[in-house]
């Protein structure tokens, strides 16, 4: 769609005027670079896509409601009266026509109030709609709306807007039958609303240039990926080309799909955060909306031949060629498992590692171990690595550094396994990718270790929207998080990370409200966090196996864990030390941990033992067969010890380093399990 040709109607807040014209008619007045000023807002004939984020941190993405015979917008204030006497209102004809069809959802554009707030409002107001956060006021700018209390009544077959007025005048139901009985329905207008004024200090800015404010931005968050060799679709080399993109920039931005850094802003704080600023959110999208004008200037971009560099982090001190695999076009490839001699004469300390795919469309995954010796039977089997490389690779990902003093060790001689993951995407290619190591002169005084949250019995239903899984892993001693590095496929729709301290009290750590299979990466936190002795970091992914998923491969049917992207997973490696580890003390909790993982995986309810009900997928079922014998108390549930016994019974989990070397799984799940176990800090 090209914005900045989109129809616009002019409307003065606070009259009651019925639009006279159709979005056609509306799109042949004004384009969509019209500005307006704040008294005298411009109402889009069309409304374009958007993706914001609700209060109850859920995302919502207009466009992916095409299906939907209306979609009506309310715009809401915290404290205003208005709004909260209409609340009984909007809640009856939700009623009314959510059965037809119809989707319903409240925007907050105001800039004072917070989420913690908006929450505080949904409570006390009773309001049942989800609540969208328009923290940069784009949304709602676009929209032209002035007040709380104001509807919107958006035509998903054109996303053109069918009505806008008060909330309590109840002409919208007249609008909401004609679209649910799939009627053409002409733009009106009803009293305006007189609800809480919503003051949008910045509409109508028109002093934006490429050259001054726009390319300085684009040069410092985006050109590192839009360059010459980058892995960006094109290169940001000119005005010229920046321009000709304008209208895609602005459609990436308002979906939170550019910068590709998914982490929500208001949850936590991260150390390689790559989003923009909401200044810098705001100067790129009212640049697009004002015709992208050039400005006065040299070209920052064209002044310099920006040029991706062969590595990034500049020459390695070890390259490991993986052995080249021929994808093919088209079908399915398993998972490829080769391996290489050690290329060490004595043991080094990783500090940063890149992989570079050889094939960035068929590579969809590369995992690294280290072996004691060269594989018998040929194949680097997850279940064989006692160390990491510390590299991986995934769709999306960049190189990768350890925290400042600390590493991972990897052993000298031995073999070099990997797990590779190819998807065919319609062209048969070599791949010969690459792995990249940096090392420390001496040995750092901190341990790196990774750890895996992981579900392989999650059961995903055919057409639901939104369902739910959940696992977690718990920490035996004190630790530092550093890290969270969340992995689905397709149907991922969400995924976040608690912790769970052990008096019960949660806090949320990670956030992402979207979940984007092509750009996967490690999100490291401005600061460590502390994990006391006890503590579950637990899990939450939400699924959408539904038709509205556009990435969806076959919404009909019912989807369990798998290695294919078509299939799904629930999988969150974390990166954390030992608080009382260092490089000269060494320790092991891991034999610890290991025997809480299984609980983790199964507890859906969080209270640390499992329930006959709580028992699904193969390894649930599997369980299921002994749970009489298992429960040794017989209290009706599963503790830890009692699920370790379990797990001993169905082969164990993947042995840690200093586990003996006959520890190997049994079953297809805990073979699964232990293949994830053994993924590095970054992927």
């Amino acid at each position: 769609m090209n914005s900045a040709k989109l129809g616009v109607l002019a409307l003065l807040a606070g009259t009651a005027t019925l639009y006279g014209c159709t979005s056609t008619t509306a799109s042949n007045a004004l384009t969509h670079s019209a500005v307006a000023s704040a008294s005298a807002p411009m109402v889009a004939a069309k409304v374009d896509n958007f993706m914001l984020v609700d209060a109850n941190m859920e995302a919502h993405e207009l466009y992916r409601l095409a299906d939907a015979k209306a979609v009506v917008i309310v715009t809401q204030a915290n404290g205003d009266a208005v709004m909260r006497s209409q609340a009984p209102a909007l809640k009856a004809l939700k009623a009314a026509y959510a059965a037809k069809g119809v989707e319903f959802m409240m925007l907050n554009s105001n800039l004072k109030d917070s989420r913690e707030a908006i929450l505080a409002e949904m409570a006390k107001a009773g309001y049942d709609t989800p609540i969208l956060m328009d923290s940069f006021q784009l949304v709602g700018e676009s929209l032209g709306v002035s007040r709380s209390a104001e509807v919107v009544v958006v035509n998903p077959k054109t996303w053109t807007v069918a009505y806008r007025g008060a909330l309590a005048d109840g002409s919208a139901a007249k609008a909401l039958d004609a679209l649910a009985a799939g009627q053409q329905v002409a733009m009106s207008a009803a009293a305006p609303s007189t609800g809480a004024a919503t003051a949008f200090p910045e509409r109508g800015a028109t002093k934006v240039s490429y050259a001054k404010d726009v390319a300085p931005i684009l040069e410092a968050k985006c050109v590192a990926c839009h360059q010459d060799g980058g892995i960006g679709p094109f290169a940001m080399t000119n005005y010229a080309t920046v321009k000709g993109f304008a209208p895609m920039i602005r459609e990436t931005i308002r979906t939170d799909r550019m910068p590709p850094y998914h982490a929500d802003p208001h949850v936590g704080k991260f150390s390689d955060d790559k989003r923009l600023t909401p200044e810098e959110t705001k100067t790129i999208v009212h640049w697009v909306e004002a015709g992208a004008p050039r400005g006065e200037g040299k070209d920052p971009l064209g002044a310099v031949q920006h040029v991706a560099a062969e590595w990034p982090l500049g020459k390695p001190d070890l390259i490991i060629d993986v052995p080249a695999y021929k994808i093919p076009a088209s079908g399915v490839v398993d998972y490829q498992r080769p391996w290489v001699p050690g290329a060490l004469t004595e043991g080094k300390w990783v500090r940063a590692s890149t992989v570079k795919p050889g094939s960035r469309q068929g590579v969809h995954h590369l995992l690294t171990g280290w072996m004691e010796e060269a594989p018998a039977d040929g194949k680097s089997s997850e279940t064989k690595w006692a160390a990491s490389l510390g590299a991986g690779y995934a769709v999306g990902a960049e190189s990768s550094m350890e925290p400042k003093n600390a590493g991972v060790y990897l052993p000298p001689g031995g073999a070099y396994g990997f797990q590779m993951h190819y998807t065919p995407f319609g062209k048969a290619v070599e791949d010969k990718s690459q792995v990249a190591l940096y090392f420390y002169d001496k040995p750092p005084e901190l341990i790196m270790h990774s750890v895996v949250v992981i579900n392989t019995n999650i059961q995903i239903p055919a057409g639901e929207a939104r369902h739910k899984e959940v696992a977690y892993v718990q920490f035996p001693k004190d630790a530092l998080l550093y890290s969270a590095f969340p992995h689905a496929h397709y149907r991922a729709y969400s995924s976040d990370l608690w912790i769970q301290y052990p008096d019960g009290t949660q806090k949320l750590l990670l956030s992402l409200p979207r979940y984007d299979f092509n750009w996967q990466r490690s999100y490291t936190f401005a600061e460590p966090i502390k994990v006391p002795a006890g503590s579950k970091l637990v899990a939450h992914y939400v699924y959408d196996n539904s038709a509205r998923n556009p990435s969806n491969p076959d919404p009909k049917i019912n989807v369990s864990w798998g290695e294919q992207s078509f299939q799904e997973m629930l999988f969150t490696s974390l990166s954390y030390r030992w608080v009382d580890e260092t490089s000269k003390h060494r320790v092991n909790y891991e034999e610890a941990m290991g025997k809480t993982r299984l609980v983790g995986m199964l507890d859906s309810d969080l209270d640390g033992k499992v329930s006959k009900a709580e028992l699904r997928g193969r390894m649930g079922a599997q369980i299921a067969k002994y749970f009489d014998v298992l429960d040794k108390n017989h209290d009706g549930f599963l503790d830890a010890d009692e699920l370790a016994a379990a797990q001993a019974m169905m082969g164990g989990s993947r042995r840690s380093a200093a586990a003996p070397p006959s520890a190997r799984p049994k079953s297809e799940a805990a073979e699964q399990a232990a293949a994830f176990n053994a993924a590095p800090t970054n992927q």
